[in-house]
């Protein structure tokens, strides 16, 4: 409950009320585009979580798992921090530990034990919303791991530790 104590007073309200709870998101490996009602204002919506699921899969080897929940209400608490209803675009969400592996082989930025591979961890960006404001509203939340990119344009999440590189 400490962690509560430390967002800021919005983003506590969004998690407090029985509103539902909605993304808009891009893959931008797929071209695939869902609006998804995730949260009901109860509980989480079974169906949706799917939908979101297949989203965040592993495009390369065409395989998805669960995504955390977590995962989904720190996105759709940020963007309310961020005040953007633009959907969001998701460069890179669940990886294999064979797609992990052959991108470690390539890329020094790649981390052998991510989170990507547990199903916690998304790339995106916000079309509208700079990279810089989109980093510095997710190390404020303290809710997970805050990754920069603005080479690649893009930021990480993920529902790990509380960390930022």
């Amino acid at each position: 409950m400490m962690g509560m104590a430390m967002l800021p007073k919005t983003v506590v309200a969004s998690l407090g009320t029985d509103r539902p709870r909605i993304l808009q998101l891009k893959n931008m490996h797929t071209g695939e585009f869902i609006k998804a009602e995730f949260f009901d204002g109860t509980d989480y919506v079974k169906e949706e979580l799917l939908r979101l699921n297949h989203l965040f899969r592993d495009h390369r080897i065409n395989r998805s798992m669960e995504i955390d929940p977590g995962l989904f209400d720190y996105i759709y608490r940020l963007q309310g921090l961020l005040g953007s209803n633009k959907p969001i675009q998701l460069m890179s969400g669940y990886r294999s530990l064979t797609t992990n592996n052959n991108l470690r082989e390539r890329s020094s930025g790649v981390a052998k034990n991510s989170y990507h591979t547990k199903g916690q961890a998304m790339d995106f960006n916000i079309p509208g919303v700079e990279l810089r404001h989109i980093r510095s509203a997710a190390l404020k939340m303290r809710a997970g791991g805050v990754g920069y990119y603005p080479r690649s344009n893009f930021v990480h999440i993920d529902t790990g530790p509380v960390r930022s590189w």
